[in-house]
């Protein structure tokens, strides 16, 4: 049986890729990579539900990490703030909250905001070499970091790997692996050079500035206060994504108009309409046209109890498991699905009592118990040592 490796060859594997990225001598041996199709939503039968996701040796990984360490600090000051994807200290709830805080502001005043959340097509697999070295050099990675990097990428090749048999390598000349350490902060450095090139005067007015774009990586939320605005908008960033080799997907990109009234707000890209919709889950988070939460906290109800039925017979009723063991799953995977954005929510006596009735209906049964035995919550509560 193969060991783990110690610590300290780790640090020599450190050290010495750390020397071939100082002098540019490049990743001979550590670009070929393996390869398999993960499956994302849908139809499991159409490829286009599928991603591929790239299984480095360890060595490439610890290589493709020395670069991220070293590329980071160069461009994380250039890197603009409506861009919160693979960012440290910023996350989906930062997006999230400035589009919750923007679109109350603007019902509370009767301000309509337009919307246009936009899909890249394969954005991690289009992104062309060529045009990315223009921009790394651009945002200041130069020299032998830059040679380093392309090291990564040139003479590529790739294979593929479904139900334990392999193909022949091929080799790879376009975009980005996904599961590389060093990708993430590639991807962003490129769209952020999008998003700079598409800026206008349009948004909408929040914190005494204007706001036109939110960006999580690929996720991009266009605003405006009119669909004419909206539409010069993302006519400009589709024609940057055009120039840069990406693609809008005008099926999967909707408009949304947050009013108090019924307004149309007709996008097209390549001259197909969008459509638009009443609500959209963005981040993880349903928005809707009339600013509600409230369909937000029946979805997590929902998808809390949709992990409870999954979980009913093998932990929650499972006598051989303890109930310390059950109130750890309880929190670490129960509380977080049920709570998910509850940051942004303006909390009334109703919902809390809706959030507090599906914890109960958790804790309960971990109790052994049920709404027949009229037992207080509290009393389940302090008996499992769990908190309200």
């Amino acid at each position: 049986m193969r060991s783990a490796p110690s610590f300290s060859s780790l640090w020599m594997l450190w050290g010495c890729l750390g020397h071939r990225v100082e002098f540019g001598n490049g990743a001979s041996g550590l670009a070929d990579r393996g390869g398999g199709p993960s499956f994302k939503k849908g139809d499991r039968r159409l490829c286009s539900n599928y991603r591929g996701i790239t299984l480095l040796s360890l060595p490439g990984k610890v290589y493709a990490r020395v670069l991220e360490r070293r590329i980071r600090p160069i461009v994380e000051p250039r890197i603009q703030e409506e861009q919160c994807g693979f960012r440290p200290g910023r996350g989906t709830l930062d997006q999230l909250y400035t589009l919750t805080r923007v679109l109350e502001g603007s019902w509370e005043f009767a301000q309509p905001v337009h919307m246009c959340f936009v899909d890249l097509e394969k954005a991690f697999d289009r992104v062309p070499r060529g045009i990315l070295w223009g921009v790394l050099r651009d945002y200041g990675v130069r020299g032998s970091l830059l040679r380093a990097v392309r090291s990564l990428y040139d003479r590529s090749r790739s294979l593929v790997r479904i139900a334990g048999s392999k193909s022949d390598l091929f080799p790879v000349h376009v975009g980005l692996r996904q599961g590389c350490p060093l990708s993430p902060i590639l991807f962003i450095i490129f769209m952020d050079r999008i998003s700079r090139r598409s800026q206008g005067t349009e948004g909408v007015c929040f914190g005494g500035r204007e706001i036109s774009s939110l960006l999580f990586a690929d996720d991009v939320v266009l605003l405006a206060s009119s669909s004419q605005d909206l539409q010069r908008a993302l006519g400009r960033f589709a024609a940057e994504c055009e120039a840069a080799g990406m693609r809008i997907s005008t099926s999967k990109s909707e408009a949304m108009v947050l009013s108090r009234k019924k307004v149309n707000c007709s996008l097209r890209v390549r001259g197909e309409l969008l459509p638009q919709v009443e609500e959209f889950k963005y981040l993880g988070v349903l928005f809707t046209s009339e600013g509600k939460m409230e369909r937000q906290v029946d979805r997590r109800i929902g998808a809390a109890s949709a992990v409870m039925r999954s979980l009913y017979r093998s932990v929650v009723v499972k006598r051989e498991l303890s109930r310390k063991a059950k109130l750890s799953i309880y929190r670490s995977i129960y509380v977080p699905t049920l709570t998910y954005g509850h940051e942004l929510w303006i909390m009334t006596e109703r919902m809390r009592s809706r959030i507090q009735a599906a914890e109960m209906s958790f804790l309960r049964r971990v109790a052994g118990r049920t709404l027949r035995d009229r037992v207080r919550s509290s009393v389940t509560r302090e008996e499992l040592g769990v908190e309200p």
